[in-house]
């Protein structure tokens, strides 16, 4: 089980004080997912760009698809121009994956036995498994979940690879494209209130 996934389960497993929007999600999967093909010598960090490794085959679909997904020309891609292109509807994704693996279900109508819209997670390895490293306090799943809103910002107790300057660098290359996506839609929001604001003056 890789690390987008186990995020995506504390995601949907974890109380948080505000929702977790989707395109946060989508950029932190796209991180994890980074970050799993640097572990697995899929990928290297030069500076800020992503330097394809030797091409290699996993046991998770998505992270294969995402190796396959590197930018193999120079001058290569950014961490933060992957956040982006990789991260486009990337939470749909995987919870697609998730549910077709028996991973979440579709909770069924307290009455009448029917499925409803809304997904719960079963119980399964992959789920202990996402707890044993949340409740662990392992970092890299602490910094991307800090980064979508499921904690506020990870606790002194949290431990990980932080001397990692890859890792380091691709969790801040999350955070920052979540605050740009945050700044982006504040603004749209601003600009639509200010447009009903004209027509409600005509």
């Amino acid at each position: 089980m890789t690390t987008p996934r186990h995020l995506l389960i504390i995601a949907l497993d974890v109380a948080s004080s505000r929702p977790v929007e989707q395109g946060e999600l989508s950029l932190a999967l796209a991180g994890a997912e980074l970050i799993d093909l640097l572990d697995a010598r899929a990928a290297a960090l030069e500076g800020d760009r992503i330097v394809p490794g030797p091409e290699t085959v996993t046991d998770d679909r998505l992270l294969d698809e995402a190796a396959s997904a590197l930018v193999r020309q120079e001058p290569y891609e950014s961490a933060e121009e992957w956040l982006w292109r990789r991260g486009k509807g990337l939470s749909s994704a995987y919870q697609a994956a998730l549910e077709a693996d028996g991973q979440v279900a579709r909770e069924r109508h307290r009455w009448i036995p029917v499925r409803t819209g809304r997904t719960a997670l079963v119980d399964s390895p992959a789920r202990r498994r996402a707890d044993d490293r949340w409740t662990s306090g392992e970092r890299v799943l602490a910094g991307l979940a800090a980064a979508v809103g499921i904690l506020d910002a990870p606790d002194e107790g949290f431990e990980g690879p932080t001397d990692d300057d890859a890792v380091v660098t691709v969790l801040a290359a999350v955070h920052d494209a979540v605050m740009e996506l945050e700044a982006v839609r504040q603004r749209r929001s601003i600009e639509n209130a200010a447009f009903d604001n004209i027509w409600r003056g005509q």
